[in-house]
């Protein structure tokens, strides 16, 4: 599993309703602090210290909150169905970095990234939970404070959906009219990244719904969908360059921050690209996505015949029928795209 994933599968072990998170709620409403860490290994036995390992004892929220009254670290098993260790002093490396203030929040950051296993830090002055794994951080919130943010992220959402595509159109138009650049195609990029990232974080958010979180769910794969195929459509047609058909280059951009996400010329640095201005023919892997009832391998065919949007859009009926798998039918459905695509993207361009 990624990184990414983990930590989900973590969110969700503590979703309302959950018995991890009714542990947690149970210790907050003691007024204790606890520290807990979802998992065990060698990396955490090596470094932890005193308290008592303890035998068949099955984890239950009234049992790991009684054991949260005692200042060490709590330690389940990898499925949560059992504890540990509790007690435990825990001595993590000093020389990770860590931006926490707090003794237990600075172990539990330490502990997050050398273990491998998400760490619950449960602060009894503010009442709150927070979830530590790797480099990641999140605080768990009620649910009328969870869907307020979430209703902001989609708003937030919708318009970089809306930006995405008038982007994407604008590209077409300029595929079609053989004005395309870099800078064109990096600019849609640039918008289908920040689609992904906030649909990933609205993701993150549903997760402490639990089962409250289905039409969340539903609602951010609608704004998501097609997203994916978009970037890799592109990196195919602009940097093919760089290795596995483009789609290679699109890995620079996971977990970079956001400031090189919007900065152009950082952006086309780390896809190993430059000029901006540059024209761009590309062999048209996108225009042709589009096309209706069409097989991946004939959508292939076709570029490989024509290998630029100019060729396909002049392609009469009769070239077209002549591609491998497409035939008299099919040739007749392409043609009618074309036309359309021809209609709608003919016309003078509007800045976005």
């Amino acid at each position: 599993m990624t990184e990414l994933t983990t930590f989900i599968a973590a969110l969700t072990r503590l979703a309302p309703g959950t018995p991890l998170r009714r542990s947690v709620e149970r210790i907050i409403q003691q007024g204790n602090g606890a520290l807990v860490i979802l998992g065990s290994n060698a990396e955490i036995e090596a470094v932890a210290y005193g308290g008592f390992k303890l035998l068949d004892s099955k984890f239950s929220p009234a049992r790991m909150a009684e054991l949260a009254k005692m200042d060490g670290a709590i330690i389940l098993d990898d499925d949560g169905k059992w504890i540990l260790r509790a007690n435990a002093h825990l001595l993590p490396d000093p020389s990770i970095k860590t931006d926490e203030t707090g003794a237990r929040f600075r172990t539990a950051e330490r502990m997050a990234k050398m273990s491998a296993r998400p760490v619950l830090a449960i602060s009894e002055e503010r009442g709150q939970c927070f979830v530590f794994y790797a480099d990641r951080k999140q605080r768990l919130s009620n649910p009328s404070e969870l869907l307020a943010r979430i209703n902001q992220e989609f708003q937030t959402l919708d318009h970089f959906r809306q930006r995405m595509v008038q982007a994407e159109d604008r590209l077409t138009r300029l595929e079609v009219t053989d004005e395309a650049t870099l800078g064109d195609a990096i600019a849609v990029l640039q918008r289908t990244e920040l689609v992904r990232r906030i649909g990933e974080r609205v993701e993150r958010l549903a997760v402490d719904l639990g089962e409250e979180g289905h039409m969340v769910d539903l609602q951010q794969a609608d704004l998501v969908t097609g997203v994916e195929e978009v970037r890799e459509l592109i990196a195919r047609d602009y940097f093919q360059e760089n290795g596995d058909c483009g789609v290679e280059a699109l890995r620079v951009l996971d977990d970079r921050p956001l400031q090189d996400i919007y900065d152009t010329e950082r952006l086309s640095g780390l896809l190993g690209v430059e000029g901006l201005g540059r024209p761009v023919r590309p062999p048209g892997y996108r225009l042709v996505s589009g096309i209706p009832g069409l097989p991946r391998s004939v959508r292939e065919n076709l570029v490989d015949y024509f290998r630029e949007p100019q060729r396909l859009m002049a392609a009469s009926e009769a070239d077209l029928g002549s591609v491998s798998g497409v035939g008299q039918t099919r040739a007749r459905t392409i043609r009618r795209y074309l036309d359309q695509v021809e209609r709608q993207h003919r016309h003078p361009l509007t800045d976005l």
